[in-house]
């Protein structure tokens, strides 16, 4: 295998899917060598395309997750449009679809019918609920996913300001993630029996895996956590954001003995207050106001080489500068837009080894492809 190539080349992925999941999904497909083709809605194409901050022509979220595939327009609720699909859907290897469920078998295009032709097709569905159960059809996001699941309720804050997480879980880990890892184990069973199957990737059921925790102390003892009082939510003093002077935040996590004993030392805790279990609330007190009277560039280098589990919060202008991660090449890979601007490309958990080598690539115009790809 040439690294040029990936180990995907020469699949073909049908990606019917909007927004984040699926194409975060196809994404990933993509830099390992398959060649992705959106299906789009003539006119207005996936509803990433048009979302702030605009980049070029397009929405800057929409080149990142989009970069290399192609794209193809279609009204498929035209049968003469739909009907130009059948050579593809009868070669693909794969297939990903984001639409309620049911959708695609109104569109005449739902598995059974398409798989009756293509029996070696992966076809995989994400939807928040899944294909069945009472909540299969409710509509939902990322908020509604986490909540659900009892996520949300472990840390969201002050209740009176509670605070929304920064980063779209379900929609990533629940479901952009174990799209790709399904589809790859559904790629080697298929070596073995030279069929395909349907995957039903639900986003809430998926993060059940981050409880872990939290479902083995609720069954284990009976007392299930609350906001904020876990022993990484926030529970413990050894396990928590402490603002510094400048207003910055100190990120603590010195949860092991060895580590909490390191971290009393450089910040001066007394005595009185390293054993954190006799009162961890006084203790964690205590600890705010030693943090409080330093500014971050003074705790930046009392932590410095010291084994303390302990980091300045970076803002991400300030992540995406940092040299620890240029040296590893996160950023290598570019992205190009139609104006000749380039960012960087959206970094994909992908071993270098499985990827292509640095490269610029960009996203597709609507229905770029449509020509060359679909047969009249």
């Amino acid at each position: 295998m040439s690294a040029a190539a990936g180990p995907l080349a020469g699949l073909l992925v049908l990606d019917f899917s909007t927004l984040l999941p699926g194409p975060m999904a196809t994404l990933i497909l993509a830099e390992a060598g398959a060649e992705v083709v959106k299906v789009e809605r003539p006119g207005s194409g996936d509803e990433m395309r048009g979302y702030q901050p605009a980049w070029g022509a397009e929405s800057a979220n929409f080149a990142l997750l989009n970069r290399g595939k192609r794209s193809v327009a279609l009204d498929l609720k035209d049968p003469a449009q739909r009907a130009r699909l059948e050579p593809l859907l009868e070669r693909a290897d794969i297939l990903v679809e984001q639409f309620r469920p049911r959708v695609m078998e109104r569109l005449g295009l739902g598995p059974d019918q398409v798989m009756a032709r293509n029996p070696r097709l992966i076809w995989c569905s994400i939807t928040g609920y899944g294909q069945s159960g009472p909540k299969r059809d409710a509509a939902g996001h990322d908020l509604n996913y986490i909540g659900d699941a009892g996520l949300l309720s472990l840390g969201h804050g002050d209740p009176v300001r509670p605070v929304v997480p920064p980063a779209l879980i379900a929609d990533i880990a629940g479901g952009a993630y174990p799209a790709v890892m399904n589809i790859l184990m559904a790629l080697l069973a298929r070596q073995a029996t030279g069929r395909g199957q349907r995957l039903d990737i639900a986003m809430t059921d998926n993060l059940f895996p981050f409880l872990y925790w939290a479902i083995g102390q609720g069954f284990a003892t009976g007392r299930w956590p609350g906001n904020g009082d876990g022993l990484v939510t926030g529970g413990t003093p050894r396990y928590r954001l402490y603002p510094t002077a400048d207003g910055r935040l100190l990120a603590a996590a010195p949860i092991e003995d060895r580590f909490w004993a390191v971290f009393c030392d450089i910040i001066g805790l007394e005595p009185e207050w390293r054993d954190d279990a006799r009162d961890p609330a006084g203790t964690a007190a205590r600890v705010a106001a030693l943090v409080a009277a330093r500014d971050a560039a003074a705790w930046r280098s009392a932590i410095a080489g010291r084994d303390c589990c302990c980091s300045i919060v970076a803002t991400v202008e300030e992540a995406m500068n940092d040299p620890h991660f240029a040296a590893r090449g996160l950023f290598g890979h570019r992205l190009a837009n139609a104006a000749g601007q380039q960012m960087p490309a959206l970094p994909v958990p992908l071993a270098p080894a499985l990827r292509a080598p640095p490269g610029i690539r960009s996203a597709p115009a609507l229905g770029a492809d449509t020509a060359t790809v679909l047969p009249r």
